[in-house]
C-alpha cells in the first residue's frame, strides 16, 4: 500500500455516474496507529449500494477482502455474502460496533478499519472529517474526530441509523435472522 495511491482514492464504477465515486482517504503506510485507517464518506446507508464500490475500490489497491464488519443498525439489511469482482465477501454485522466505522479484512488477515462519515454530512465538515481521519498522526477516536469537526455524538447516530426493525413476538426466528442481516436460503419444495 502506498501513499500516493491511497491517499486520495476513487473507483467509477462501471454504468454508474461519476456522482458514485467513493469518497475515501487513507492514512499513509508510515502514519502513526490509532484508532482508523482513514475516512469512507459513502452517499447512502445502503448496504448492497455502498459496501461493494467500497470493497472494489480497496481491493484495486490493498488486495483481496474477504470480510466487511459494520453495526447492523447503521446500514440496511444486506446479504451475508456479496460477490464483488468474482470473489465473495462475508458481510459480518453486529449491533455492537461502533456505528461510524467499518472494518475491513484482507485475504492476508490484515484489518482496515475506516470513520464513516454520516451521509448527510455537509461536504465541507465531510471533507475535514475525511482529512482529520486520515491525517497520518492522528491517533484520536472516531467520536473526537467527529466532535471536532462539528459532528456531535447525537447526530453522527442519528445521521447514519437506519431504522432497526424492531423485534416482536410475531417474528419467526428466521425473520428476525434475516433483519438482522442473515440470509435464508430458498427451499425448494416438490410437488
Amino acid at each position: 500500500m502506498t501513499t500516493d495511491t491511497l491517499a486520495n482514492m476513487a473507483l467509477r464504477l462501471p454504468n454508474d455516474p461519476a456522482r458514485n465515486e467513493v469518497r475515501l482517504r487513507m492514512k499513509p503506510d508510515n502514519a502513526a496507529p490509532g484508532h482508523v485507517d482513514g475516512g469512507w464518506w459513502p452517499r447512502s446507508t445502503d448496504s448492497a449500494t455502498e459496501f461493494p464500490a467500497l470493497v472494489a475500490t480497496l481491493t484495486s489497491t490493498w488486495g483481496p477482502i474477504s470480510r466487511v464488519g459494520y453495526n447492523l443498525d447503521a446500514w440496511t439489511a444486506t446479504a451475508r455474502k456479496l460477490t464483488v469482482h468474482d470473489r465473495v465477501v462475508r458481510m459480518d454485522g453486529f449491533r455492537t460496533m461502533q456505528p461510524n466505522t467499518v472494518t475491513l479484512t484482507g485475504h492476508n488477515r490484515q484489518r482496515i478499519t475506516l470513520l464513516v462519515v454520516p451521509p448527510d454530512t455537509p461536504g465541507g465538515a465531510a471533507r475535514a472529517i475525511l482529512r482529520s481521519a486520515a491525517d497520518p498522526g492522528t491517533t484520536a477516536t472516531v467520536q473526537d474526530i467527529l466532535t471536532s469537526n462539528g459532528i456531535s455524538a447525537e447526530q453522527a447516530q442519528a445521521d447514519t441509523a437506519t431504522a432497526p426493525q424492531p423485534r416482536t413476538a410475531d417474528q419467526t426466528p428466521e425473520e428476525r435472522w434475516e433483519a438482522e442481516g442473515g440470509h435464508i436460503l430458498a427451499q425448494h419444495h416438490a410437488h
